[in-house]
């Protein structure tokens, strides 16, 4: 039997003794004042469906001119990302759960009621629906002519784009106890990389399925069955053939694309997610602190602490800053340099959990509360010139 830790439940058992040693669960830090070097103007906010599931993981993506967003009573539109007016919207009639995953003008999205469904993006017409093994938690792949899903209960799927068929699958044995959600698969190069609860990430053929190679990114510690969960949620991000990935209870590795050799790994567990460059690794970890990391060899470049307990997002790069979103509705913007806080803004009361999406230096942000809100930061010096 198999049991699942859905993630709030997981963020008070952490400040329980039996996990980790602690008596209670820290208090988020205040937020302190300080000058600001950006000035943070809202240039349009829209508001969708909210969810009392805060683990679907229902982001924005941008493809083509256009940004699609999927809610979850199983609406998806197209909006024009300068005004946020809607192109298109269609209905699907299922809960949506993951994605969308947008490329080659198709959409995919997968639903809690085990369906995986593909429309056009042009109009958002649905090219067809295919019964998948459990329900899908992660956005799509799609990819020259393949549509890669990735269920809960372990499995990898292949679908042509052009009829559905499936073409492939690939299962994994789902340990005991996980925590509830998976991380989206690449594709890249003719090969699906895919990491799993357990603390494993594998690289599999496009063409067949097979694994090209496996990699141990951490390995389960502990004494209880809590402890003992290692699980890879958060999304990878794929910088010059060289993968970065992050697991809760675990480490956060670089890892080779081509061969799956760990190149370094770091001893930092995160569920929030990374983001990267060639130079730098910027990781949100289990206890809100943000780090920088050297991408070369993983070493610590610096350690953002100010914004601890208060339930970060992924940290997303946008020009020579950060920005990360956090429970109260609160965007920060900091410096790679230094981490050094430079603005910040709300955008409302609801918790933001999904990683920023930044599109030529405009900073995406969807909350729980289901507002869209896109913001750009000014330097403030440069306009008192």
């Amino acid at each position: 039997m198999r049991y699942t830790i859905f993630w709030p439940l997981l963020l008070l058992l952490a400040g329980c003794s039996a996990f980790s040693g602690k008596d209670n669960a820290d208090p988020p830090s205040e937020l302190v004042e300080f000058e600001p070097e950006l000035r943070i103007e809202t240039l349009w906010d829209k508001g969708f469906d909210d969810s009392d599931d805060t683990l679907l993981k229902l982001k924005p993506v941008y493809s083509n001119g256009m940004l699609y967003i999927a809610e979850p009573s199983g609406e998806v539109s197209s909006l024009d990302p300068e005004t946020g007016e809607r192109h298109w919207s269609v209905d699907t009639d299922s809960p949506l759960s993951g994605g969308p995953g947008v490329a080659d003008g198709l959409i995919a999205v997968g639903t809690l009621e085990a369906e995986l469904i593909l429309l056009d993006g042009e109009d958002g017409g649905e090219r067809w629906r295919q019964r998948v093994s459990s329900d899908v938690l992660s956005s799509p792949a799609v990819n020259d002519g393949n549509v890669v899903c990735r269920t809960t209960d372990g499995g990898v799927t292949a679908y042509t784009t052009d009829s559905g068929e499936k073409r492939w699958v690939y299962d994994r044995t789902v340990p005991v106890l996980t925590l509830r959600g998976d991380s989206s698969p690449l594709v890249s190069d003719s090969q699906v990389l895919a990491g799993f609860a357990g603390g494993k990430f594998v690289g599999l053929s496009l063409d067949s399925g097979l694994v090209n190679w496996e990699a141990t990114i951490s390995t389960p510690k502990g004494r209880t069955e809590l402890e003992r969960v290692v699980d890879i949620d958060a999304d990878p991000v794929l910088v010059e053939g060289t993968l970065y990935v992050s697991a809760y209870q675990g480490d956060v590795a670089a890892v080779s694309e081509s061969s799956g050799v760990v190149l370094w790994r770091r001893d930092i567990s995160s569920h929030a997610g990374l983001d990267a460059s060639w130079r730098q690794v910027f990781i949100t970890d289990a206890e809100d602190h943000i780090w920088s990391l050297d991408a070369t060899n993983g070493a610590t470049l610096w350690q953002q602490k100010k914004l601890h307990a208060r339930k970060l997002s992924a940290p997303a790069m946008v020009g020579d800053t950060l920005v990360v979103g956090d429970f109260d509705g609160y965007v920060h913007w900091l410096s790679q340099e230094d981490g050094r806080q430079l603005a910040r803004i709300r955008v409302g009361g609801d918790a933001i959990r999904l990683k920023p999406l930044v599109i030529d230096e405009i900073v995406y942000v969807l909350d729980e509360g289901g507002t869209l809100s896109a913001l750009r930061a000014h330097p403030i010096e440069a306009e008192r010139r």
